[in-house]
């Protein structure tokens, strides 16, 4: 005898973002960086003397207090866990569930969509308009259904762009009792359009933020929200006990020390991307987005999947979104070195 899954799980495949060995792996938007020696013997120093024979802090105090610092909050109204991803989930299981639905404005990240049916969370889906920007059709869209969760992704994932901070304040004020996320896992590249100025008058805006992209720290998978105390109070009733680590609460407060370095990689990271974007905008066929992220959606003539093939061929993986975005593929912007390999590659993939 086998025991039988929950109904509807097997309709959810795994996520699966792949991990080849190849000479440029730009799939996954990670920094192609890492951050200095001086942040590595920081850290070396910092988890010494760690008591991992205790629980970690479960109030995770003095994070906050770091964050709390560099956005000019309220430790009260920072939450951290185990990536965004974490802290997303956290916030349907606090204000999306059975019975209740989330809106999503699509293309756009993966796992929203993905959350909410792990939390049993009914889906609304529009289509963004074709330049992917949010306008007040999609607010209006959002008030006729009145969800109790609205997705926003600035900038979005996979197309680049960010959303017009101005809609999404119409948003929250449309629905003063849904919780408006903001999903800025690449906000640090795109600091203007934030939604964070919102917070001071709108209780339910949650921003969300990770240390993945802008920090170079994907493997520490760490991620935090900030919003109203009174949000954070709720994340509390959800979270599992103790569930960020020491390891990991510590190696994020290393990582704030070295905000400043991070923020050179972030402008080396942007370079690179304008370069890819010019690059291909003179590709015969080649249709470019503008991107304020950490990389660029492009269609190529022809079909997609095979010059995706032949990227991988030449030893360079990117992303295929060709299920999202009709004949779109996404390459992150890589170093100099994997830029150069990535505008090879495509060169002779397409002949």
């Amino acid at each position: 005898m086998t025991a039988e899954p929950r109904e509807g799980l097997r309709d959810t495949d795994p996520y699966v973002s792949p991990q080849l060995e190849v000479a440029a792996r730009l799939n996954t938007n990670e920094c192609p960086h890492p951050l200095p020696r001086a942040f590595f013997e920081e850290l070396a120093e910092a988890i010494r003397d760690l008591p991992l024979n205790r629980y970690p802090d479960g109030s995770m105090r003095r994070l906050r207090e770091e964050l709390a610092t560099i956005h000019g909050w309220s430790p009260e109204g920072i939450w951290a866990a185990n990536g965004s991803n974490e802290i997303m989930s956290q916030l349907l299981q606090a204000y999306g569930g059975p019975g209740r639905r989330g809106m999503l404005f699509e293309p756009t990240y993966l796992l929203h969509s993905r959350l909410c049916k792990l939390t049993h969370t009914a889906i609304e889906e529009r289509r963004l308009p074709p330049d992917f920007a949010m306008t007040m059709s999609e607010v209006d869209a959002a008030r006729s259904v009145a969800p109790e969760v609205v997705f926003v992704c600035s900038p979005n994932n996979p197309t680049g762009n960010p959303q017009p901070v101005a809609v999404v304040e119409a948003m929250a004020e449309a629905l003063p009792s849904s919780m408006v996320i903001v999903d800025e896992a690449y906000g640090e590249f795109a600091p203007e359009a934030s939604a964070l100025p919102l917070l001071t008058s709108h209780d339910n805006v949650a921003v969300v933020r990770t240390f993945s992209k802008a920090f170079a720290m994907a493997g520490a998978r760490i991620g935090y929200v900030v919003t109203s105390p009174s949000v954070v109070g709720e994340l509390g009733r959800v979270r599992l006990p103790y569930h960020l680590s020491a390891l990991a609460q510590t190696a994020a407060i290393v990582a704030i020390h070295h905000r400043e370095e991070a923020s050179q990689l972030r402008e080396a990271v942007r370079r690179e991307r304008d370069r890819m974007a010019a690059e291909l905008a003179v590709m015969p066929g080649v249709t470019v987005y503008p991107s304020a992220a950490n990389f660029v959606l492009f269609v190529p003539p022809g079909n997609a999947a095979e010059v995706w093939r032949g990227l991988l061929d030449r030893g360079v993986l990117i992303r295929d979104m060709t299920a999202v975005v009709p004949g779109g593929l996404r390459v992150t912007a890589g170093s100099e070195h994997e830029t150069d390999l990535f505008l090879r590659a495509l060169k002779e993939t397409l002949g």
